[in-house]
């Protein structure tokens, strides 16, 4: 009842990057419709979480390291799962509770580095996922070197990631860098073997 009426000739598309990780949601979703769609967008775990670092430390001034948010202690490595940045990249986590709902057939997985290197051919996946006419082209996109983002063109206008995306990033220690990659790679792993596709994360 939420959703805007639909013609026989248009797709709905509504999109919550929460919904994900909130429990009971895909049993909501599911007991909606179960023969939606599914687009889950995702990248790196460990640049996803220095990402969300930085977009929060834009909003207040000082405030922890990234290393005091990402680590229960520093010294031994043990990653702090509880702060929401780390969570959210355990990827196979969320994505078995969905599959307790959906078939692996409605799930399309769009590759967030690829996005950026790429953004023709994943959307042009996406398209076919959805059953529509591959319209999306070369013309459609041209490279912002400010941001390092691909912007959408028309005919008409250009449309770029506003002003919270595209910042650069703090220069955060190599050691913790690899204590992440090592905490994510099993569960990275796990997410690789559920959509059959290794996104090449190290």
């Amino acid at each position: 009842r939420q959703m805007p009426l639909s013609l026989a000739n248009q797709i709905t598309i509504e999109k919550t990057p929460s919904y994900y990780v909130t429990p009971g949601v895909a049993a909501r979703v599911y007991n909606m419709s179960r023969h939606v769609k599914l687009i889950i967008a995702v990248r790196d775990p460990v640049t996803r979480a220095i990402s969300d670092y930085t977009q929060g430390i834009s909003k207040q001034n000082g405030g922890k390291t990234f290393e005091d948010l990402a680590f229960m202690n520093v010294t031994t490595g043990l990653v702090d799962t509880s702060w929401s940045a780390i969570r959210i990249g355990l990827y196979a986590k969320y994505l078995q509770r969905w599959r307790r709902f959906f078939p692996t057939s409605q799930f399309h997985i769009v590759s967030g580095e690829k996005l950026i290197s790429d953004p023709v051919g994943e959307i042009a996946k996406v398209q076919e996922f959805l059953g529509l006419s591959k319209l999306v082209d070369d013309s459609c996109f041209y490279f912002n070197e400010t941001k390092g983002f691909p912007c959408m063109r028309s005919r008409t206008k250009t449309h770029c990631l506003d002003k919270t995306k595209g910042r650069v990033h703090p220069k955060i220690n190599p050691i913790s860098i690899h204590r992440l990659q090592d905490f994510y790679r099993p569960f990275n792993l796990k997410f690789y073997f559920f959509v059959g596709q290794n996104f090449g994360w190290t």
